[in-house]
């Protein structure tokens, strides 16, 4: 691996061109990438300074800098969607993952969400992944290997059903990232400590609504909170500041809550429902 700050064989090159395209790939020495203009040879990016422009032999230009975790999970192999970069965010930000977190982490997918769950718990934390899948956790171990640059020594994986395991109060923070986390809150709230987050990521209404009621109904977790986040880039061309015709809209909704003490009785939230929330009445 290189210095901070330049190149080295083995770095992952990110280049973009003038129009914005982006452009990534490892950097080997005795190999050449090719355009449609000219090739780039990877010996001279070695020991080149991140953000300099380097050229192809037909005279194409590209910004070159090695790639951001939003940038590589983008351009990674997939075995399943991944949790966008905006999401990714927010979970770290909402379920208050911090330095030195144990975190259990369900539903790798391709491991986008586990790249960020690693780099926010560091070196003292721990992150447990359980995939159900094993060719969804064969992707994940070899994107995570290829970002890190060899597998995080506080990072396990195993392949299995999140309800097959045993836990006891041993995590600060559990994930999940699965089409049925309503029916994985027993499990989570075994494997919590006191004061713990849950935090599930889903798609759709029905899995919120679902999961937001599960938690209600187990009595070992606060009043669940949901969000969505979305994302709206702005074009700026000296006076013309506008939006951006496109952007990312809804991917996903956060539904999050927190471990009680055992034996403690959750207070329930005065509110009144929303007229046919639980349904219509028979009378």
């Amino acid at each position: 691996m290189s210095n901070l700050g330049y190149f080295g064989a083995g770095d992952r090159i990110q280049l973009t061109d003038p129009k914005g395209k982006l452009y990534s790939f490892t950097i080997t020495p005795g190999k050449e990438w090719h355009t449609h203009k000219g090739w780039i040879t990877h010996d001279d990016l070695i020991g080149m300074p991140e953000g300099s422009v380097v050229s192809t032999t037909a005279g194409l230009k590209f910004t070159a800098f090695k790639p951001l975790l939003a940038d590589y999970v983008l351009t990674m192999p997939r075995g399943a969607t991944i949790v966008y970069p905006k999401d990714a965010a927010m979970i770290i930000g909402v379920a208050d993952i911090y330095p030195g977190a144990r975190v259990l982490e369900a539903g790798v997918g391709s491991g986008a969400l586990t790249m960020s769950l690693l780099r926010a718990t560091g070196p003292t934390g721990k992150v447990h992944s359980v995939e159900r899948r094993a060719d969804f956790a064969d992707n994940a171990r070899s994107n995570v290997d290829a970002y890190f640059e060899g597998a995080p020594a506080n990072w396990s994986l195993v392949v299995g059903d999140l309800q097959d395991q045993e836990f006891d109060s041993e995590y600060d923070r559990v994930v999940l990232d699965m089409l049925a986390p309503w029916r994985c809150v027993d499990i989570a709230a075994r494997a919590l400590r006191p004061g713990g987050v849950f935090l599930a990521y889903v798609a759709t209404t029905t899995q919120l609504s679902a999961t937001a009621e599960a938690l209600k109904e187990d009595g070992r977790f606060t009043e669940p909170e949901s969000s969505e986040t979305l994302v709206r880039g702005w074009h700026h061309e000296g006076l013309a500041v506008r939006p951006q015709q496109r952007m990312i809209g809804h991917t996903g909704f956060l539904i999050q809550s927190r471990r009680m003490a055992p034996g403690v009785e959750v207070l329930a939230r005065r509110r009144r429902p929303a007229k046919g929330a639980y349904g219509v009445s028979e009378d």
